[in-house]
């Protein structure tokens, strides 16, 4: 029996669930995920591994209007991707079935010719009899190869997912060993644990304003540690101070919150060393962007 492999795009408007729903068919957490919109910033590829196959699935950044070169950077990475896989699945949320970026998104889909399907999630907040209103209004905007009810946070509904997934599946490669996850590097899923212990505890535009690098990972064997030295990026004095906070309190609870987590994920302790940085009006500059991984 041939082995079956493909990758899958994850796409739709911002905070639909996305992150939320590679999380769960990984069965670990690879993406970061908030409350709030356009946390995911960059693509991440995750890696389901099955018998006989393997699906390859790349979460966006959420389709929304841009105000900047950091948006716009954003959006282009999540248009662009349908182009380069094999299936697409448009996630959108079951409150918002006329969200205005859909037709975009939509637009962008017929372009490509991909196959497609629809994602309708947070199944679990409405009672099952309106969910058939909603599935009618978008089969009109667009003849989704299938359309499939989740709560991404629960799970309902995705093995479902993953199962009509299989059986679109093509005789292909393994493009990836089993014992991996994600193509991404431990310093950029450091640096997304990080960013998003701001979105946790800073408020209002601040963790729009921030950006996370790691300089440095280094195990020190002799003392079961392991060493991170990372950096946030802010584009004002003025946030710098409101990011460090009052005798550093700020900081150091992002600190706190995000090396617990780190620790979970490394599997080791860990020690994080975290300094603020002021990097004058990154999210408009496009080199600074590309200097920050954007």
């Amino acid at each position: 029996m041939s082995f079956l492999s493909g990758f899958i795009a994850i796409i739709g408007p911002t905070n639909v669930g996305k992150s939320t729903l590679l999380n769960r068919i990984l069965g670990t957490k690879l993406a970061i995920v908030s409350s709030r919109p356009q946390t995911t910033r960059n693509r991440i590829t995750g890696i389901y591994h099955g018998d006989g196959f393997q699906m390859v699935f790349m979460d966006t950044p959420g389709i929304h209007k841009t105000r900047s070169a950091l948006h716009e950077s954003m959006v282009e990475s999540a248009l662009a991707t349908p182009q380069e896989v094999d299936l697409v699945l448009l996630v959108i949320e079951m409150q918002h079935p006329d969200n205005p970026e859909i037709p975009s998104a939509v637009g962008n889909l017929k372009k490509t010719k991909k196959p497609c399907m629809l994602v309708i999630n947070k199944i679990d907040m409405f009672p099952k009899e309106q969910l058939f209103p909603v599935i009618d209004h978008l089969r009109r905007i667009h003849p989704f190869d299938a359309v499939i009810p989740v709560s991404a946070l629960k799970g309902d509904g995705v093995e479902a997912l993953l199962e009509e997934l299989k059986s679109r599946l093509k005789p292909g490669p393994r493009f990836f060993p089993e014992d991996m996850n994600t193509d991404r590097t431990e310093a950029f899923l450091a640096s997304e644990i990080i960013r998003e212990k701001i979105y946790f505890h800073a408020r209002q535009e601040l963790p729009y304003s921030s950006a996370v690098t790691v300089d440095k990972i280094k195990e020190i064997p002799d003392r079961d540690l392991l060493s991170i030295t990372a950096r946030i990026h802010v584009e004002t004095e003025s946030q710098k101070g409101i990011l460090i906070g009052q005798k550093g309190r700020m900081v150091k609870a992002i600190g706190r919150s995000a090396r617990l987590e780190l620790e979970k994920m490394f599997n080791a302790r860990v020690f994080l060393d975290l300094k603020v940085r002021v990097e004058k009006n990154w999210t408009r500059d496009p080199r600074a962007l590309r200097r920050l991984g954007y």
